[in-house]
């Protein structure tokens, strides 16, 4: 299986685990030329910033070691183009959330940046 379809596969397990605990997908592999951001959701009144990180086992490290300081500033450089594309105030209020996902075991982290 390609890294792609494993993404991806990934991706849907935390969609459905962010719909399951009360939380809206708005988009999923949002691109622009700053980046990619995995999943753009909602809970309450805060606009989420999903990365999705998964690792088979922990041979390459721990999958939120993987968000790294130059992958969180990609990330947030997307948002805020998200924000100005989306006519949404830079005061909206946001959440940087990863979804690591180690074999089969999801761990959502909210507020992660």
């Amino acid at each position: 299986m390609n890294t792609r379809r494993i993404g991806s596969k990934y991706e849907k397990k935390t969609v459905e685990y962010m719909l399951q605990n009360g939380m809206q997908v708005l988009e999923t592999n949002y691109r622009c030329k700053q980046g990619e951001i995995d999943i753009i959701g909602k809970e309450e009144d805060y606009l989420l910033f999903v990365e999705v990180k998964y690792r088979k086992s922990v041979r390459s490290g721990y999958p939120a070691e993987a968000v790294t300081p130059a992958k969180q500033n990609r990330v947030i450089q997307t948002a805020r183009y998200y924000l100005y594309s989306h006519n949404l105030s830079e005061y909206t209020k946001m959440r940087f959330d990863v979804a690591a996902i180690l074999g089969e075991e999801l761990q959502y982290i909210r507020n992660v940046f």
